[in-house]
């Protein structure tokens, strides 16, 4: 969207996307989107869609991630995440057109990860392009664990199953 002010009202640093029409999806960085690469059935709800996403995705429904599903005709998404109390469905039905993912996808994994501009150009209607981009920087999992000593300051210890 470069040369195209957005008309949310919210500043740029705030929000991760904008639709362009003024709605606004906010995630925070540390929350990932995970698209399912097989085909669903999206008359399922909050609990048959967290289903797929313990069974299929092999993933924590209550992470306060991002999965989406899309209909076998490509014509629909729906999005369920964890939000403070309860799950949240984002439903989206393209009136002309079709979902598309970059040739890149492979079928044989369960899940694909995207990023939030990916997410919007999704849900736009939009065509991914399968451009190799930067490398990020993503930290390794941590090995230490912070305990409090019996003084009242943090101190490091190995985790013992490392």
């Amino acid at each position: 969207m470069r040369g195209r002010r957005c008309n949310c009202g919210v500043g740029s640093a705030v929000h991760r996307f904008c639709a362009g029409d003024g709605s606004l999806i906010l995630l925070p960085r540390s929350v990932r989107i995970h698209v399912a690469t097989a085909p669903t059935n999206l008359r399922k709800s909050f609990e048959g869609l967290s289903n797929e996403v313990r069974g299929v995705l092999q993933g924590d429904p209550l992470s306060g991630h991002v999965f989406i599903f899309i209909n076998r005709r490509k014509t629909q998404v729906k999005m369920l995440m964890w939000t403070r109390g309860g799950f949240t469905i984002l439903h989206k039905r393209l009136e002309r057109g079709r979902f598309t993912f970059p040739s890149a996808v492979r079928l044989d994994v369960a899940s694909v990860e995207i990023d939030a501009h990916e997410l919007a150009m999704l849900l736009e209607g939009l065509t991914l392009a399968a451009q190799p981009g930067a490398r990020r920087w993503q930290p390794a999992v941590r090995t230490t664990e912070l305990r409090r000593s019996p003084l009242g300051g943090a101190s490091e210890q190995q985790h013992p199953d490392l």
